[in-house]
Formats: C-alpha cells, sequence, structure tokens
C-alpha cells in the first residue's frame, strides 16, 4: 500500500476563515499534490471539531476548528484520522462526540479514542490487495486520554502498548505506530523516549511516527524499521506570535508497505496554508534534518537533548514551586501534578535533577 502519514491539524485564528470557505489552494497549496493516488492518508487531528464552548479545565490552550474542518479533509482526501493527542478533548466529551459524528458524516475513519481505556486499544486495520496493515495511534498523558470509567484518547502504556503491537504484527503485514509525544520545540528525543520507540520495533512496529513536538526532530533505521522522532506539524498556521521558527516547518511521510521504503518531504507555512519547500529553504531543513540523524549515531543527539531541558529549567523551577503563571486555573491538581503525570515533563525532570545515585563513586 501506499500511504502517506501527516502530523497535527488545527484551524488557527488565522487559517478558520478559510477553513470554514474550504479553500483548498489557499490551505494546501503545491502540497495537493502529495495527497493524490494514496491507499491511505493519515492525519491527526489535534483539536475538537466543534462549536461547544465548554472547555476543559486545564493548563494551556483549548483547541477546536469548524464543522467545515471534516469536509476539509475528505475534500482532501483523507481515509483516516488519529484522535489520540492531548486536545481532542479539550471541550469534553460534548467536544469529542461532535469531532466523531463529524467525521462519521463525511465518511472518514478514526481510530485512537474509545468510552474508556479498554476500548481506546483497538487497533486499526486496513485491508487491501492481499495486504493487512495496521495503524495503532496512542499519547502520552495530558489531558485527553481514557480513564477506566470515562472515554478519552488511546493512552501509551509501556507494557500494554507493547502487547498491542505483538498482537498486531502476528495478524498484519505492517504496524505503523503514531506516537503523540516527545518534549514540545525539541528537536532530540529524551533517552527515555528512544528506548519506547526501539522496544516498539523490539515488538513488531515497522514504522514509529512522533508527533506532538511541534517540529522536525531526527530519523534512524533501527533494525530495518523506521523512527522519526518529530514529525512536526500539518497544518497549525500561527497559533500565537512566540511560537520559535521551528513551528513552521513539517515533513511529509511516505511509506510504500510492500517495500518498506520511507521518503521524507520538507514542508513550510505560509500565511494561512502549507507549501512544499523550495530552494535554499528545502536545502536549510533537509541539511539540518541530516545533521540530527547523524547525531544519533555518534551520541551528540544527548546533548542536545540536555542544553534544551537547561533552556526550560526556569519553566520547572516555577512548577515546582506551584507558580501558574499567567495562566491560572483553579482546579484539583497544579502544574506539578500535571508536569509529573506527562511523560515529556518527567523525561524532563530526570534529565535536570539527577539522584545522588547518579553522582556517587564518580570520582
Amino acid at each position: 500500500m501506499k500511504t502517506l502519514l501527516m502530523g497535527d491539524i488545527c484551524a488557527t485564528d488565522q487559517s478558520r476563515e478559510v477553513f470554514i470557505r474550504k479553500d483548498m489552494d489557499v490551505l494546501f497549496g503545491d502540497t495537493l499534490e502529495l495527497f493524490k493516488n494514496n491507499d491511505v492518508t493519515f492525519v491527526n487531528v489535534e483539536c475538537a471539531i466543534t462549536d461547544s464552548e465548554n472547555r476543559i479545565k486545564k493548563f494551556g490552550p483549548n483547541l477546536k476548528s469548524p464543522r467545515e474542518t471534516a469536509d476539509v479533509l475528505k475534500n482532501l482526501g483523507v481515509t483516516l484520522c488519529g484522535l489520540s493527542n492531548n486536545h481532542i478533548f479539550d471541550f469534553g466529551i460534548e467536544g469529542a462526540r461532535d469531532t466523531m459524528k463529524a467525521l462519521d458524516e463525511v465518511g472518514i475513519a478514526y481510530t485512537g479514542f474509545g468510552e474508556n481505556y479498554e476500548d481506546s486499544r483497538r487497533n486499526y486495520f486496513v485491508e487491501k490487495n492481499g495486504e493487512k496493515v495496521c495503524f495503532i495511534t496512542v499519547c502520552e498523558h495530558e489531558y485527553s486520554y481514557a480513564l477506566d470509567n470515562r472515554m478519552g484518547s488511546r493512552p501509551f502504556d509501556p507494557f500494554d502498548t507493547m502487547a498491542d503491537i505483538r498482537a498486531a504484527k502476528a495478524e498484519a503485514d505492517r504496524v505503523i505506530v503514531l506516537y503523540h509525544g516527545g518534549k514540545e520545540h525539541c528537536q532530540y528525543p529524551s533517552p527515555r523516549l528512544m528506548k519506547a520507540c526501539r522496544e516498539m520495533v523490539h515488538n513488531g512496529a515497522d514504522v514509529i511516527l512522533c508527533q506532538h513536538t511541534h517540529c522536525i526532530s531526527c530519523y534512524e533505521n533501527y533494525m530495518g524499521s523506521h523512527i522519526l522522532y518529530g514529525q512536526g506539524n500539518f497544518h497549525f498556521v500561527k497559533l500565537s506570535a512566540n511560537m520559535p521558527e521551528t513551528w513552521n516547518s513539517l515533513l511529509a511521510v511516505q511509506y510504500d508497505t510492500v517495500t518498506n521504503e520511507i521518503t521524507f518531504t520538507p514542508i513550510v507555512n505560509n500565511e494561512y496554508g502549507v507549501e512544499l519547500a523550495k530552494g535554499e529553504k528545502k536545502e536549510e531543513l533537509m541539511n539540518g534534518f541530516a545533521a540530527r540523524n547523524a547525531s544519533l549515531e555518534d551520541g551528540s543527539w544527548q546533548d542536545g537533548w540536555h542544553e534544551f531541558c537547561v533552556k526550560m529549567q526556569n519553566n520547572y523551577i516555577k512548577a515546582a514551586n506551584g507558580d501558574h503563571g499567567s495562566d491560572p486555573v483553579e482546579m484539583g491538581d497544579s502544574v506539578f501534578a500535571h508536569y509529573l503525570d506527562c511523560e515529556a515533563h518527567t523525561d524532563v525532570w530526570r534529565e535536570l535533577y539527577k539522584t545522588a545515585n547518579h553522582r556517587n563513586e564518580l570520582g
């Protein structure tokens, strides 16, 4: 099968009216060519498709897109949407049900969401031309994830997810994992994330794409399988004025399930949409990507990860002190509890605050 695997999409204040108009040329420009002649086209819906105003209490923005977003995805040729991410539940059960209803109405399949934890773990299979491919979408623990007694996204679990991958591989020719996690804006994986992705390969994953970081990270071919530690956004134009430049670039991933070949195509944001990267910008993006890929081989990625964590240290000091800054939220759990719950935040804690054991007997 020819698959096109895209990252996060959400209508922003900048692009919302263009989504409502369903202006495909403005929204997607010359990237529209990528969406032709695919057997499966996957997009992660990083928001609720809803008109609801019933925001859940959380730190950070509550994201939603207009109902027309489902029509846009259908017109684009999307066949499968991932709903396992940290924003699908931003408007609670109402927003989640609105999202699924909107996708149902246009005939787009979705995966990574369930009525409770066990229900969310259902693997999604596509069968065509004698092939069977499984898509598994999981997210780290931030707000949206399913509980034993409440609907939500399919969360990553270091034990259950591995079992689900093994079960999928037992009946599918290929297993593609969309992992919504990693530290936002960091172009290097954490040590834990690298171990988790490689363990997914050991259990049968052929492709692992890490989304959520909103930037292009690095790639490795590990034991014949493909791991991309950060894909970047798909369509998330100018969410706010203070986003880093890395927010504005991404990789389209084309994967051939028969040959196991993978191709990366760089894309950049423009005023209201996205377009193929060209000329010097394309060269800059791909050279940076190649350099980070090489860092996985010589070990220098660990320096990149550490430097990023050090830059973030003040945020974590404030969290530990209960400082909510300009975004106070009256709710039972604190910033500290939120940072402790989420794997990516815990990765930073562990990098910044080493226990005595890391210093004992080192001379």
